[in-house]
């Protein structure tokens, strides 16, 4: 199992794709997920580049004992030690919901000199960029788990007899309703792969953040970012267009059918613009040196 030697906890970390493309570091969310419900779909992107992922310090295979608070800056400085240790610079990142967030926290950091700067970036539906806009996405999801159309779908299922025929779908079909909220609507929360967050993870993250606003920090990031927001996103658009205003070499894709999972909701949409974005920013990131080989 390939593990990292020079964060302060060793990290979980592998790749797809071919050998010698140009690599893009995946960034997934939670806090406290892992890298693997990213999969399937996220490989659409391994025909042409080399895609290496992670487990963030506390969650998948990147457990551990230690009771130390993980903090926003744990996962920053992590990600300051692995960059170089996999040889990834120059750093293109990709980051999805929390790794959204985690992209830009680096980004303003690295600006600040504190790990090497990442020469371009995709953010697709980041985390809210300030605590009030956080709110209002706790706010929104929980008014949608409460909707009668979720309820109904629990009835259904409850109903249908699928626990005793197949308990594996049941539970598929369970998880996927308890995330439904995320979905642009609930009709289309299927095909997510079955993740888990580490509580504990999650609240000593959010909590480290405090009355957060990413606004300033971002008008110090120079390069080329692609910022997506599924315009049905419980998150609200506002947050990614105020990203995009405040960083100074941005551009905002909104994608109008989709929510928060937009490579399960709509990935040709998805996919498209990622592609276009990296095909015009090539010149920034050829491949200066060959990462280790996961084993």
């Amino acid at each position: 199992m390939p593990l990292t030697t020079t964060t302060a906890a060793p990290l979980f970390w592998t790749s797809y794709g071919p050998r010698g493309a140009p690599r893009l570091l995946v960034l997934h969310g939670g806090p406290g997920a892992s890298h693997d419900y990213l999969l399937p779909q996220m490989l659409e992107l391994a025909d042409r580049y080399q895609l290496v992922f992670y487990d963030q310090r506390g969650s998948g295979q990147s457990r551990t004992t230690d009771q130390a608070p993980v903090t926003w800056r744990t996962h920053v400085d992590d990600l300051a030690r692995l960059v170089p240790e996999l040889g990834l610079e120059p750093l293109s990142l990709i980051g999805y919901s929390w790794g959204g967030l985690l992209a830009l926290l680096y980004a303003i950091e690295a600006y600040r000199g504190t790990g090497p700067r990442p020469a371009r970036m995709v953010v697709i539906d980041p985390a809210p960029i300030s605590r009030p806009l956080r709110d209002s996405f706790e706010a929104e999801f929980a008014r949608r788990q409460a909707s009668d159309t979720v309820a109904k779908l629990r009835e259904q299922l409850a109903a249908s007899g699928l626990r005793e025929r197949d308990p594996q779908a049941y539970r598929q079909r369970a998880f996927e309703l308890s995330v439904a909220g995320y979905f642009g609507t609930a009709e289309r929360a299927r095909a997510l792969t079955p993740f888990r967050v580490i509580a504990r993870i999650q609240k000593s993250v959010w909590s480290s953040l405090g009355d957060y606003d990413l606004r300033n920090g971002l008008t110090t990031v120079q390069c080329p970012t692609l910022v997506i927001h599924g315009r049905l996103d419980p998150i609200p658009l506002e947050s990614s267009e105020e990203a995009a205003r405040a960083l100074l070499n941005a551009r905002l894709v909104v994608l109008d059918e989709s929510g928060h999972v937009p490579y399960v909701e709509a990935p040709d949409a998805l996919f498209a613009a990622i592609r276009r974005f990296l095909d015009e920013t090539a010149s920034l990131a050829s491949p200066s040196s060959s990462p280790p080989e996961a084993t």
